[in-house]
């Protein structure tokens, strides 16, 4: 990605209005996608969670702030992506989809469809020790 696709996406953070109302448990979203991140489609065995995780917290962020459609947020989603990314590995192309997989499991969870699995992955699963990267600061 050349550096004006990189202020295109920048430029795109104020496109859709943001709005929080308490849709979703973060803690709850860290610990499902930490136990399975690894058997997502778009996994690449070098990465760590910690490559991920920055792009899975602004999909499932993303889902409370704005809501509705993806495809409506996907730009201000990139944004935010760019800003939070800190040393992750992943292409933006990565990142899409690992934000948008967040997104689609936010929803479902919303929604009542993953209520009860979610509650069963972050009882179940390990603790981790925090992450040695720094995520940037918008």
């Amino acid at each position: 990605m050349n550096a004006a696709e990189l202020d295109f996406w920048a430029e795109q953070a104020d496109e859709p209005v943001t709005r929080v109302d308490g849709r979703i448990e973060p803690q709850a979203h860290d610990a499902y996608w930490q136990a399975v991140y690894w058997g997502e489609a778009y996994y690449r065995s070098e990465c760590e969670y910690e490559d991920y995780a920055p792009a899975y917290c602004v999909g499932y962020i993303g889902y409370a702030q704005y809501g509705g459609c993806f495809d409506d947020a996907e730009k201000s989603l990139a944004a935010n992506w760019f800003r939070i990314k800190g040393d992750s590995r992943l292409t933006v192309d990565e990142a899409m989809q690992a934000i948008r997989a967040a997104w689609d499991h936010a929803a479902q969870v919303a929604t009542g469809e993953e209520e009860e699995r979610l509650e069963e992955i972050t009882t179940t699963a390990p603790q981790r020790a925090p992450a040695e990267r720094q995520y940037a600061t918008a």
